[in-house]
């Protein structure tokens, strides 16, 4: 299956779990949560032309790694994917919300200077001023708006400002998940885990090829039948990566 949105790097076995995760996936976005930490996992994850690893600085360690701004901005020229960036309006971080948002202006404006990205954003609590954000720098690239849970008045807004999403099994476990995707045309969806830190019922971390869990909720909600699903996330990851139809990432 995809996974387009996983923290791979953070799985204690991670090591192990590559050859697995490249074998039973057609493509995995590996998410960074530090400029520092996508130097070190890009090369650790070499070698494996449908695991990407993309580079990013999560918004809930904003001031932590604020230092890592510039380095950050420096590396965006060399990476194929941005992610995670965005910002997280929650009680918990809702305090370094000024500092987040200089963070993520000046890397969408350096994916504008570069061409554009495909970049993986976390809008937790602040999914007005992410699109704002995105507004701010129409070309900045292609953003995939990762768990989305703003309100669908703010989805609608998100399409039509051309925003893709990424859903996973624990999103549409929900009632909210699932009302928010049966809104998102079925073009702009890709799968994702958010893998180790979105869990099953259990409390075991989603593996990135179990996002096949989320296939038939789509079934149900797109009006599909399986094959048909699979089908449409199989396209949609070859219209938002078309590099892969050339290096052998999808059959």
């Amino acid at each position: 299956m995809i996974d387009f949105h996983s923290h791979l790097d953070l799985y204690p076995n991670a090591l192990s779990l590559l050859p697995q995760v490249a074998k039973q996936n057609i493509f995995t976005l590996v998410v960074s949560t530090s400029p520092r930490a996508w130097l070190a996992t890009s090369r650790v994850f070499a070698g494996y032309s449908n695991i990407k690893v993309a580079l990013g600085l999560h918004p809930e360690i904003a001031v932590a790694k604020a230092a890592e701004m510039d380095l950050l901005v420096s590396l965006v020229a060399q990476a194929e994917f941005i992610g995670e960036i965005g910002l997280d309006g929650s009680p918990r971080f809702k305090h370094s919300l000024a500092l987040q948002r200089r963070i993520l202006d000046v890397v969408l404006a350096e994916c504008e200077r570069v061409g554009g990205r495909v970049m993986s954003l976390h809008s937790r609590g602040a999914a007005d001023q992410v699109l704002d954000a995105l507004e701010a720098h129409p070309k900045a690239g292609t953003p995939v708006l990762h768990w989305f849970s703003g309100t669908k008045k703010q989805l609608r807004r998100a399409v039509d400002q051309g925003a893709w999403f990424s859903v996973g099994p624990s999103m549409v476990a929900s009632e909210k998940g699932r009302q928010l995707v049966a809104e998102m045309p079925a073009a702009n969806v890709l799968l994702e885990t958010d893998g180790p830190f979105a869990t099953k019922a259990d409390g075991t971390p989603w593996f990135p090829w179990e996002t096949v869990h989320a296939v038939q909720t789509l079934c149900g909600l797109w009006k599909m039948p399986v094959e048909q699903v699979r089908g449409q996330l199989v396209s949609n990851l070859k219209t938002i990566v078309p590099g892969l139809l050339t290096t052998g990432g999808i059959e």
